[in-house]
């Protein structure tokens, strides 16, 4: 089928997930046909460098035959088995237990879903079950944090912190609540790491209080928050903000589904903030985006509390797809591929990465360079002393989206005028080069626009 044929039944049929529908209409789809390494390829042979694995998800990089050889034997062998009535498959057991060994403190217990919406949306259902379980069901409030991500499920898109998953949708509901990021670069406190972990204490008890302190069940958090623009909390923020949780028997939810499997250094950020959270939901690095699956972990002592105040019962809560079996053995040899080099690979990458985005500090529309390891963020100003971002009118993200794939990029450009990157793990030295490269070429094209060269200071 042609190209322009697929681009008229896109058009006509397929719903793309956040996006302007009569927007897409009118700019057609752009259809990706093939991927090798950190390279992706359009239907009209257009091959452009991954700065953005998908959806921050292709962590091992595409065209890994052993991946792929991996799903076929398992779907040959047993392509479905449920985990209900007691049943369950050898991969999906596997995987859980080799999970559980590497996670942080007690997170021994693993529970599968399709992806991370649907991890954050059970645990929320599990929270719930244990607050009641410990004679606590007043415990029915939830906090999280301003541009945090959450997913985007009806219960997971409340505690998301972002305009268009609210705008028309009738949420946030009324028990969640919101905190200030700590927003290093535009946090109203400064820059200073420990006024910034004072601030958001403050503000976290501050909220406690206001809601009650033995009505809050839980708090989310991302080690490093992505979809609100690759926002990186100073060191030691993640600790202190989970000590006071549990110095108000808070449970804490470390939301790793963008941070976990390499994408921050480690196979999970949380070993890095020194935490050990009750639960970490993670999904995307988890199968390397080859197939659909998100974990749950559980702390040990909620698990118990769950588990006791079932009894005999049975929990009422799971999913047809929960612990797939071709998802678990995919998850198991993606596993096998971090920890046989590419953790390492995305940690010399990681740092390849960010040194080259620092050296783009100095050019005229970039305010701010972030990010740790293969997750960073350049935020893009027309001034750089007042910190004023690009004029909304000029439409920033569609622009240098449109302009870095002309320049065989691909990147994440935020409404805000921050420019987002997750490379595979992969990535060559060249394939880092490549990317500092091509978005150097996509600022200064977009530094040439005469809107934006009006609007720049200095």
């Amino acid at each position: 089928m042609l190209s322009n044929s697929l681009i008229e039944l896109d058009r006509a049929h397929l719903v793309h997930p956040v996006a302007s529908y009569r927007g897409h209409e009118k700019q057609g789809v752009r259809v990706l046909a093939s991927g090798k390494g950190a390279t992706v390829t359009d239907a009209q042979g257009h091959q452009l460098i991954d700065g953005f694995a998908g959806l921050w998800c292709v962590n091992a990089g595409y065209g890994h035959e052993t991946i792929v050889e991996a799903a076929a034997r398992q779907m040959r062998e047993l392509p479905y088995a449920t985990a209900y009535f007691g049943l369950g498959s050898e991969p999906a057991i596997r995987l859980a237990a080799e999970l559980a060994e590497r996670a942080p403190g007690d997170l021994d217990h693993v529970y599968f879903t399709l992806g991370g919406s649907d991890a954050i949306d059970s645990t929320i259902r599990f929270i719930r079950y244990y607050w009641i379980a410990r004679g606590q069901p007043q415990r029915d409030q939830f906090i999280s944090i301003e541009q945090g991500y959450h997913g985007s499920s009806t219960v997971g898109a409340g505690l998301t912190a972002l305009p268009n998953f609210h705008a028309g949708f009738g949420i946030p509901f009324d028990w969640q609540h919101k905190i200030p990021s700590p927003y290093p670069y535009r946090n109203p406190v400064g820059e200073d790491p420990k006024s910034i972990i004072e601030a958001s204490l403050a503000a976290l008890r501050a909220k406690i209080e206001a809601v009650g302190a033995d009505r809050v069940a839980a708090f989310y958090a991302e080690p490093i928050q992505g979809s609100g623009g690759v926002i990186v909390p100073p060191r030691g923020w993640m600790k202190a903000i989970r000590t006071l949780c549990k110095e108000y028997g808070i449970l804490f939810v470390a939301d790793e589904v963008i941070t976990g499997f390499g994408r921050t250094g480690p196979l999970f950020a949380c070993s890095e903030d020194d935490i050990v959270p009750d639960f970490m939901t993670t999904a995307k690095g988890l199968t390397s985006g080859y197939v659909p699956m998100g974990a749950v972990f559980m702390a040990d002592h909620v698990y118990q509390v769950i588990a006791d105040g079932a009894g005999a019962s049975a929990v009422g809560h799971g999913y047809t797809y929960s612990a797939h079996p071709v998802s678990a053995a995919v998850g198991l040899e993606v596993l096998r591929l971090y920890e046989g080099g590419l953790l390492e690979n995305g940690i010399k990458a990681g740092a390849r990465l960010m040194a080259g985005l620092e050296s783009l500090k100095s050019h005229p529309l970039v305010g701010d360079v972030r990010g740790r390891g293969m997750l960073a963020a350049i935020e893009l100003v027309t001034d750089k002393a007042a910190k004023t971002p690009l004029p909304t009118e000029a439409a920033p993200a569609r622009r240098v989206f449109d302009r870095a794939w002309d320049n065989g990029l691909v990147i994440r450009a935020f409404a805000n005028g921050v420019i987002g990157y997750a490379p595979p793990l992969c990535c060559t030295e060249a394939d880092i080069d490549a990317i500092i490269e091509r978005t150097a070429k996509t600022l200064d094209q977009t530094l040439e626009d005469p809107d934006i060269r009006r609007a720049v200071k200095g």
